[in-house]
């Protein structure tokens, strides 16, 4: 009971309370005036009744604009204490429902309304309180002279002070009460439509995939480079003493490998942070082909390639999830497989990217189980409305992709 009396969220939001009255002040004004022109006879009502529409006209605007409702949200979120959201892109630019508006400009006249009640609390109920309490230690200067309240009169200070004390405290109840009220609309009025919670979703749906795919990158661009650098790295030790020659060129390829990964490394953790622009321009594609079959042949793996139709003309994004797939298969065979040969077509066929990866299942390397390449192969090639295959095939493990050429909207 005495919890609303002294916290400080009852007067928190009796402010907001009384900024809304503040605002009522001139509608109730011009409103004064309007009416003390219509109450004279001589006026002339043919010249009223134009400046009349005028105002109702220019009073209607400030409920239906924009900055209105996040002025309101900023409010009710500091004074109130409800956690509203920020209103979202759309409505700043200008493409808020007309649901939205509505309820945003019914909120304004509910703040207006419920601030003029707090007003007309604190100017006649708190104010009498105040001088009720203020005359028993005799400092009313006389403003209760003549005074009779039912069987009380001027003479009667102690229930009168204690009738001003019940003031306040009703005043301060009535304040507390109001505002729990408001703080209980204020959601439903000034929170998200539908439309708003939808587009966020497909925001925060659009950020999540294009985290996934940030995360595809990393996973097949160092997953690529380590398994490469490691065979590459071993070949070197081994043949160190017998073909130094060979050596160096795995150790030259070590490193152009190592400053490709880290530029992919830093390219994807730059977007990754919050507010990096996100960059969607292909860092490697399938004209870098020939780079990526050279990295591989480095490792003792001889890949014979094929390449049919206009493979430079592929869209940006196919381009650059066909340079993955096959990435990520020249690298399971190098996990899985070992040093084996490994057949490599890729056509561009009117509307499709075809893209066939086939070795044999018989090298020396037992095949492990396990990661997440082929999963990550699926999803890229179902992000593009492709399809994909992947199996033992005539005693060869083949990965079987078509992709459309054009990217799906």
């Amino acid at each position: 009971m005495v919890g609303p009396l002294v916290s400080g969220t009852t007067y928190r939001r009796g402010i907001y309370l009384l900024l809304g009255g503040v605002l009522l002040l001139p509608y109730i004004l011009v409103g004064s005036a309007f009416a003390q022109m219509f109450a004279v006879p001589e006026t002339q009502r043919v010249l009223i009744l134009p400046a009349l529409v005028l105002a109702v006209l220019i009073a209607s605007v400030p409920p239906f604009l924009r900055g209105t409702r996040a002025l309101e949200i900023v409010g009710v979120r500091s004074l109130l204490g409800v956690p509203l959201p920020d209103p979202p892109p759309t409505a700043e630019s200008g493409r808020e429902t007309r649901e939205t508006r509505l309820r945003a400009a019914l909120w304004f006249i509910v703040h207006l309304a419920i601030g003029g009640v707090v007003a007309l609390l604190l100017l006649i109920p708190l104010m009498m309180g105040v001088v009720l309490i203020a005359q028993w230690f005799d400092i009313d200067g006389g403003a209760l002279t003549g005074l009779r309240l039912g069987p009380l009169n001027e003479h009667d200070t102690g229930w009168l002070s204690l009738l001003g004390v019940v003031m306040l405290i009703g005043v301060l109840y009535a304040v507390a009460g109001l505002g729990a009220l408001a703080a209980v609309m204020a959601p439903v009025l000034l929170g998200p439509s539908p439309a708003e919670r939808i587009a966020a979703l497909e925001a925060q749906a659009a950020q999540l995939a294009e985290r996934n795919r940030l995360a595809r990158e990393l996973h097949d661009s160092i997953g690529h480079v380590l398994t490469v650098t490691t065979l590459q790295a071993a070949a070197a030790l081994e043949l160190l003493d017998r073909d130094p020659a060979f050596a160096r060129r795995a150790l030259a390829a070590i490193e152009d490998i190592g400053r490709a990964a880290t530029e992919d490394l830093d390219r994807v953790l730059g977007m990754l942070r919050e507010g990096e622009p996100v960059d969607h321009s292909p860092h490697h594609s399938l004209v870098d082909l020939n780079r990526l079959v050279a990295h591989s042949r480095g490792t003792g793996v001889e890949v014979r390639i094929e390449t049919e139709g206009a493979v430079s003309d592929l869209s940006a994004p196919v381009s650059r999830e066909g340079y993955r797939i096959i990435q990520e298969s020249l690298t399971n065979v190098l996990r899985h497989a070992g040093p084996v040969p490994v057949a490599l077509r890729v056509a561009v066929d009117g509307c499709t990217l075809t893209i066939d990866v086939a070795n044999p299942v018989t090298g020396p390397y037992p095949r492990r189980e396990g990661g997440r390449g082929l999963d990550g192969m699926r999803e890229r090639v179902k992000l593009l409305g492709g399809a994909m295959t992947a199996g033992l095939e005539d005693g060869r493990w083949k990965v079987s992709v078509q992709l459309p050429t054009e990217e799906p909207s």
